[in-house]
């Protein structure tokens, strides 16, 4: 058979590289003492046992769709049957399939090293398989090594491939159509080594009565992320922000979580730029602007903690992730270093260290990379069995006078100095206006995953403040739990309940303090109405705001909308 037959019958190696030849139901067949070792014999015998299933395959867009759909995991050649881990020496066709691949290497294995012979095989699977095989002749002839190649297999491949003549073109039809839209897209592909995500929230946003008050809003926030890779395993991430956002009142306590960050007039801005890479086992985290402890650090909040910081988990700051990682941010390095070897219960846990300054590119006195506001954070992660994880965290920040404990490096003043609390009362954030100070926070976070269906998570932290000046020392705490119901409703979905105390501190002399607790309790409904859009509705409840009782209580009601592309 000439050359030109052959190149005639070829298809793109896109799909003869997920090519199955013989039968899958070959291996799964009870033992005989018949040994296959040729083609047509192995084919023959192949179509003889599925006669239903090759009678059945009537629905051609169906079974071509079914195919596309399976052939999504990358199959490769394979040198030896033995690389299969599912074939045996003992199974019938094992010699069939030894043949086949010594002779012309026309077998494909998915990546796991298994052959998958335990269930049936479409027509287009095997025209598939056909295919590799003619793929796989026309190089044998090509290369003036036809002689491997006998007259019995070339006589069985002619006959298949008349029989599957309707099926060879099918596939030549998707796979050109295939070739063609790629070539489309790579003529114009927006970069070779950056990918562009999107975040769009809309949110309608109410506080039915107390304090924080307010009317109801309707308030914005996008981003556009840029994510840039050089080798492949490392990330390069700029990300613009616009937004309206405002939270309600003067209070820490009502913010949500993409009210951080927000310019407040839809201006355009750059406010996050950060690089990761790895370095022999550890990874490396280097922020320009715009870093967070949360970025690098593990924050054991599942379903609550987002790290985009708005477009899905809880609504509320608090309710989000641990107080601790809110104090400081800005520009700086981290790194996560693994350790242990996992052998018992202990999984592999690693060591995480990282360091941020709020005021880095400020060269004033008293300012930039280490004599400005920073905060130094050191945690052990651990993960015990495979559905829990368990963190304890320690950060050293130093604050300028004028600036916020919970801060998350968010400025008002031009000068870089005034900060804005994002969590927590005003007395846990009150440090002294005057003179600067220190402070030493320890936490601790956990997250317990029972069940696919159930995720319990929960912190608590303690803040030691040491002022510059004459009575500035307070104390303050904060803990909360959460349980959150992933799939609840539909696949996707998260029904997420949390509690606890705000940042609050007791010895604050700052302002009045009647020595109540400042509880809050958070209740949302992530519904994604698709891929790529989800509602979330949600009430915040506020029964001690500004740590007194005696004011009435607040409730929040949210409804935000989040589109990502």
């Amino acid at each position: 058979m000439s050359n030109l037959l052959w190149k005639s019958l070829v298809v793109s190696p896109a799909v003869l590289g997920a090519a199955l030849l013989v039968s899958g139901t070959a291996i799964a067949a009870p033992n005989t003492t018949t040994e296959v070792s040729t083609l047509e014999t192995q084919t023959a015998t192949e179509v003889s046992q599925q006669p239903e299933i090759l009678a059945q395959a009537t629905d051609t867009l169906d079974q071509v769709k079914r195919y596309s759909n399976e052939g999504q995991n990358s199959q490769s050649q394979v040198t030896s049957v033995s690389q299969f881990s599912d074939v045996q020496p003992t199974d019938w066709a094992f010699q069939a399939l030894q043949s086949l691949v010594e002779r012309y290497g026309c077998i494909a294995g998915y990546p796991n090293g298994t052959y998958r012979g335990n269930r049936a095989l479409t027509r287009y699977e095997f025209a598939a398989g056909l295919n590799a095989c003619l793929d796989r002749v026309n190089e044998l002839i090509a290369t003036a090594t036809a002689d491997m190649v006998t007259k019995q297999d070339l006589a069985t491949l002619q006959r298949l491939q008349e029989e599957f003549s309707a099926e060879l073109a099918t596939l030549r039809g998707r796979v050109d159509a295939l070739e063609a839209r790629t070539a489309e897209l790579e003529a114009n592909q927006f970069s070779t080594t950056t990918k562009l995500q999107g975040e769009a929230i809309f949110a309608v946003t109410d506080s039915f009565k107390g304090d924080p008050g307010g009317k109801t809003v309707f308030q914005d926030r996008v981003r556009l992320n840029l994510q840039s890779s050089f080798t492949g395993r490392d990330m390069l991430n700029t990300r613009l922000t616009a937004g309206n956002t405002r939270g309600f009142g003067t209070s820490s306590e009502a913010n949500q979580t993409f009210d951080v960050g927000s310019t407040g007039n839809n201006g355009v801005e750059i406010d996050k730029l950060t690089y990761e890479a790895p370095i022999g086992p550890a990874q490396v985290y280097i922020a320009a602007t715009g870093g967070q402890h949360s970025h690098y650090a593990a924050v054991n909040n599942p379903y609550f903690f987002d790290k985009t910081d708005g477009g899905n988990g809880a609504l509320s700051t608090f309710s989000s992730e641990n107080p601790i990682y809110r104090i400081g941010g800005g520009a700086g390095i981290a790194l996560n270093v693994p350790f242990g070897q996992g052998g018992g219960i202990l999984k592999p846990s690693s060591l995480t260290l990282g360091y941020l300054a709020s005021e880095a590119n400020n060269p004033a006195a008293g300012a930039g990379l280490f004599d400005g506001n920073y905060a130094a954070l050191g945690q052990l992660n651990f993960n015990v069995g495979n559905r829990i994880a368990l963190a304890a965290t320690y950060v050293h920040g130093y604050h300028g006078a004028g600036s916020s404990l919970f801060d998350s490096a968010t400025t008002l003043a031009s000068d870089g100095v005034t900060s804005i609390p994002v969590v927590g009362t005003s007395l846990a954030n009150n440090l002294s206006a005057g003179s600067a100070s220190s402070s030493n926070s320890y936490g601790l976070s956990a997250a317990f995953r029972p069940s696919d269906k159930l995720s319990i998570s929960g912190f608590v932290s303690y803040h030691d403040v040491t002022g510059f000046g004459a009575g500035d020392d307070f104390e303050a705490w904060s803990y909360g739990v959460g349980v959150a119901l992933p799939d609840f409703g539909k696949k996707g979905n998260v029904l997420g309940i949390f509690g606890g105390a705000q940042p609050y501190s007791f010895n604050n002399n700052g302002g009045a303090n009647t020595g109540d607790i400042p509880y809050q309790v958070e209740g949302f409904y992530k519904y994604r109405v698709s891929d790529n859009i989800s509602v979330t509705p949600g009430v915040i409840w506020l029964p001690a705001t500004g740590q007194n009782s005696g004011n009435e209580d607040a409730f929040i009601g949210t409804l935000r909308t989040t589109f990502t592309f």
